[in-house]
C-alpha cells in the first residue's frame, strides 16, 4: 500500500502577487539609489578636483612637446646661414635693388644685446603700470555696457544661434554681472622660445659650488643652433590673477518631443559665476613675411598650470523644484573647462593681426587741429572738450539762425547768390573785372568778362 501513494507536491513560497511587489520594490530602489548617490551624491572637493584636471593637461602638454622632438629631423637644426643659402639658390637670376640696403640678420640674441636683457640674470617686473592700463581699459568696458544693449543682444544671438539643439526652447539671459575687480599682472619675464613655442634654454650642469642636489641650471646661448634657427622668437610671460564675481543668468526649458511634439516641458535656470582665475600668460610675436603678404601677429596662450574655479547655481522643475545639482554642476563646470583648453591653452593659442603701426596724417588728433573752422595752427590751440563744446555751441546758433529767418536762409542759397559770391571772389579787386591765376607773375592777368 505504501508503494501506491503519490508523492507529495511542493508548493511555491511566493504567490505571483508577491512576486510582482519585490519586483516593483527592487527596481524603486535602484532609482532611489541612482537619484541619491548618481545626482545628489556629494561632488568631490574643489582641490581634487583641479588636481585631477591639472594632472590631465600636463600630460596632454608633456605628450605634445615630446611628439615634436620626435618628429624633429637634422635638417630642421641647421644655422640661418644654410637655410638662407638652400632659400636664395633658386632665385639667384633676380636682380635685387641696390638703393634699398638690407639689414644686418637680427636674432633674438642680437635684440636682447641691444635692448640690455639677460633672460638668465634679469628680475621678474611688477608691471604695476600695466595693470592701471588694463583697468581703466576694463572700466571703459563695463560703463558702455551700461548704457548699452549690445552685449545683452550679442550674448543672446550666440545663445539662440544655429547650434542650438531641438531639445532646448528658447534661451533667456536673466543676469549679467560684468565685475568690480580687476586683473592682477606681475612677474613678467621674457625667455627665447623657438617656431613651436619651445624654450631654448639648455642644461649647463650641475649647480656647482650652490649645492649639487638643487638640480641643473639653464642658462641661454644666444650662439646656439636653435636660438639662430628662422622662426625663433622672444616670449614674455606673465602671472595673473583675479578674484571676482562674473555671472551669467540664463533661463530656458527642456522640450521632450517623442512620441509627440511637447510632450513634456521642464523649466531650467542656470546661473555661472567665474569666482577665481590664475594662471600664466604668454605672449609673443610673429614678424610679418612681405612674400606670403601675412602681417605681424600677436599670439597668446595659458599655460597648463592655470587655476579656474566656478559656481554653478541650479533649478530645476516647475512645481516641485530641485535646487543645486550637484551633477548638473560638475557637467557645466567640465564643459567650461573643455572650451578653455581647446581655446587658449597650450599647446593651442589664440593669434590676432596687427594693424600697420606706420604713423599716418589720418590718425593724427589732438594739438592744433581745426574745429569747424574756428582754429587752425596759426590761430589758437584748444582742447578736445573745449572744442568740442565751442563747435556745439556754434552749430546751435546757426540752426537758431536759420529757423528765425528760414527765407533769408533759402536766399543765401539761391544760385543768383552762390554765383556772385564766386565772381566775386575770383575778382582781383581793381574794379576791371580781371582775374588773377594763383601763381602768376604781378601784373599778368586774364582779361575775362562778367
Amino acid at each position: 500500500m505504501a508503494s501506491d501513494t503519490c508523492p507529495t507536491k511542493l508548493e511555491p513560497t511566493l504567490s505571483f502577487t508577491q512576486g510582482l511587489i519585490v519586483g516593483q520594490l527592487s527596481v524603486v530602489l535602484l532609482i532611489a539609489a541612482f537619484i541619491k548617490f548618481f545626482i545628489f551624491g556629494d561632488p568631490p572637493s574643489p582641490e581634487v578636483t583641479a588636481s585631477i584636471r591639472a594632472t590631465e593637461r600636463r600630460s596632454r602638454t608633456l605628450a605634445h612637446k615630446q611628439s615634436l622632438l620626435t618628429l624633429r629631423t637634422p635638417n630642421a637644426r641647421q644655422p640661418p646661414q644654410q637655410q638662407q643659402q638652400q632659400q636664395q639658390h633658386p632665385t639667384l637670376n633676380k636682380k635685387k635693388s641696390s638703393i634699398l640696403r638690407n639689414p644686418p640678420p637680427l636674432t633674438i640674441g642680437s635684440i636682447l644685446n641691444k635692448t640690455y636683457y639677460n633672460v638668465d640674470s634679469h628680475q621678474p617686473e611688477s608691471l604695476d603700470w600695466f595693470n592701471v592700463l588694463v583697468a581703466q581699459t576694463i572700466a571703459q568696458f563695463r560703463s558702455d555696457a551700461q548704457h548699452d544693449d549690445a552685449i545683452l543682444t550679442s550674448l543672446t544671438k550666440a545663445l539662440n544661434g544655429t547650434s542650438r539643439p531641438d531639445f532646448l526652447d528658447e534661451i533667456k539671459v536673466t543676469e549679467l554681472t560684468l565685475g568690480e575687480d580687476f586683473p592682477i599682472f606681475s612677474n613678467c619675464r621674457v625667455i627665447p622660445v623657438d617656431e613651436d613655442g619651445l624654450s631654448l634654454d639648455a642644461p649647463t650642469g650641475g649647480a656647482g659650488g650652490h649645492g649639487g642636489g638643487q638640480g641643473k641650471q639653464f642658462r641661454f646661448d644666444a650662439h646656439s643652433v636653435r636660438a639662430m634657427m628662422e622662426g625663433s622668437r622672444l616670449q614674455a610671460r606673465m602671472d595673473v590673477d583675479l578674484s571676482d564675481m562674473i555671472t551669467l543668468a540664463l533661463e530656458t526649458k527642456m522640450l521632450l518631443n517623442y512620441p509627440r511634439r511637447l510632450t513634456a516641458v521642464l523649466p531650467v535656470a542656470l546661473a555661472v559665476s567665474v569666482v577665481r582665475f590664475s594662471g600664466t600668460l604668454s605672449i609673443s610675436f610673429i614678424p610679418s613675411n612681405p612674400s606670403q603678404s601675412t602681417p605681424t601677429m600677436m599670439t597668446f596662450s595659458f599655460l597648463d598650470d592655470y587655476r579656474l574655479d566656478f559656481s554653478v547655481r541650479s533649478l530645476v522643475g516647475s512645481r516641485s523644484r530641485l535646487q543645486d545639482v550637484p551633477k548638473i554642476a560638475q557637467l557645466v563646470e567640465h564643459r567650461l573647462h573643455r572650451w578653455f583648453d581647446e581655446r587658449a591653452v597650450e599647446p593651442r593659442f589664440q593669434e590676432i593681426a596687427l594693424p600697420s603701426l606706420w604713423p599716418r596724417k589720418k590718425n593724427t588728433r589732438g594739438g592744433d587741429e581745426g574745429l569747424d573752422g574756428i582754429a587752425s595752427s596759426g590761430s589758437m590751440s584748444m582742447g578736445k572738450g573745449k572744442g568740442r563744446e565751442v563747435a556745439k555751441d556754434l552749430r546751435a546758433e546757426a540752426r537758431k539762425e536759420v529757423e528765425a529767418d528760414p527765407a533769408g536762409a533759402r536766399r543765401e542759397m539761391s544760385p543768383e547768390n552762390l554765383r556772385f559770391r564766386r565772381s566775386r571772389g575770383r575778382d582781383d579787386g581793381t574794379g576791371t573785372g580781371t582775374f588773377s591765376m594763383p601763381g602768376s607773375l604781378p601784373g599778368l592777368g586774364l582779361d575775362l568778362q562778367t
